[in-house]
């Protein structure tokens, strides 16, 4: 779609507000409590508003058919979520989703049960949501776009600032504990973190509550190694088993052969004296 810069940021405005009511709600009924999400302390969730400006600006070619615009939303809103928990993990040292423990997910960064509401979205931003917020915003006069655009970038820019220095915190505190304590295992690690966190301040007490299931990369990296160290003990014990019972086998059918063999030999003896008599 042909719209201005201006155009398209109050749409990221607009729809990362949406997605934090979405994940508002969402965590509502799961936890019957508020939780305010997102890693930024003001009410918006960026994913969601690049998501939407990815869909408004690269898949409108696709809105003459909705069966190829829903492919192409899960597509691209995977390949999003995909590289922003890669460069967030990168960026920050944390885990901050994972859906390991859920059907076809790839490496616990995307899953199917997740990236099919988002193809559904996408029908729903290019032929209800888009045309309404759209012509809600042509009806504003360009300095009160202007303006608004504006106050809402330095907002923005100062909250990724704020929110960005108590995230850094969580991966500097990771690495010192880690020092700490190289013995302890991931949830404990995690556990430890979260603790020191929670005590500095509201900021970080809200980050945590916003990701329960927020997880040290490196203690994650540890219990990798235990479980992979368990497994290659495992294997070990399967294979020493295995040729104990191999040999045991072996030694078996070898006392066989020889008696078997011990045996044709008196008969061929017994055979051979018969005959010679």
């Amino acid at each position: 779609m042909n719209l201005s810069i201006q155009m398209y940021f109050l749409l990221f405005m607009i729809y990362s507000f949406l997605g934090w009511c979405l994940e508002v709600t969402c965590k509502l009924i799961e936890y019957k409590k508020f939780i305010n999400r997102g890693f930024m302390i003001g009410p918006y969730c960026p994913i969601y508003g690049w998501g939407a400006v990815a869909i408004t600006c690269l898949l409108y070619r696709y809105s003459y058919d909705p069966l190829v615009l829903f492919v192409m939303t899960v597509v691209t809103c995977c390949i999003l979520e995909y590289l922003t928990s890669y460069f967030m993990e990168k960026l920050f040292k944390a885990r901050w989703w994972d859906y390991s423990k859920r059907k076809f997910n790839i490496n616990g960064r995307v899953c199917l049960g997740t990236s099919v509401p988002f193809g559904a979205f996408g029908l729903i931003i290019t032929y209800i949501l888009n045309p309404f917020f759209i012509g809600l915003l042509s009806k504003l006069s360009l300095d009160i776009i202007n303006i608004f655009s504006i106050v809402l970038v330095c907002i923005h820019a100062i909250d990724f600032i704020v929110s960005s220095i108590v995230i850094f915190s969580f991966r500097k505190t990771s690495a010192n504990v880690n020092k700490e304590g190289s013995s302890d295992n991931t949830q404990q690690i995690t556990e430890k973190v979260k603790s020191i966190l929670i005590s500095k301040s509201w900021m970080h007490r809200r980050l945590i509550k916003a990701y329960p299931g927020l997880v040290a990369i490196k203690a994650k990296i540890k219990q990798i190694k235990e479980n992979v160290k368990e497994n290659v003990d495992e294997v070990k014990s399967n294979i020493s088993e295995r040729k104990v019972y191999l040999k045991n086998n072996i030694i078996d059918k070898k006392q066989k052969l020889s008696s078997s063999i011990s045996e044709k030999k008196k008969d061929l003896k017994n055979t051979f004296k018969e005959r010679k008599n």
